[in-house]
């Protein structure tokens, strides 16, 4: 499957909406995008939609932790939404949720943003 992704800018947040697999052939490539887009949009938070990731390698472990790091500096912070199963199991064995916080929609993450979370 060939990698695609779709930025948008949704209440101070930069959406980053992921089609394909993220490995280390790809995660590269999507860091570049994300991060170009999130400071051309002026965004306050990146959202990342796993909807359609299927695989995601460490490549993709180091992708997130590394925009974590860089919004951190800008007191900024980092989403996921949509995570599937295989997804999912990557980001429980390697601790990612307890550093990104993870939801199931947009309207999830604006909600917990207002209240603090």
């Amino acid at each position: 499957m060939n990698l695609d992704i779709k930025c948008t800018e949704r209440n101070g947040n930069l959406v980053v909406k992921i089609m394909g697999e993220i490995d280390h052939h790809s995660a590269d490539e999507i860091r570049h995008v994300a991060e170009r887009e999130f400071f051309k949009s002026g965004a306050k938070n990146m959202i990342f939609d796993f909807a359609h990731v299927g695989f995601m390698d460490s490549s993709g472990i180091g992708m997130i932790i590394g925009r974590y790091k860089e919004l951190k500096k800008v007191d900024g912070r980092v989403f996921a939404i949509n995570i599937g199963p295989e997804v999912g199991r990557i980001f429980d064995i390697s601790g990612l949720k307890k550093i990104i916080p993870c939801y199931s929609s947009i309207d999830e993450v604006s909600t917990a943003d207002r209240a603090g979370f």
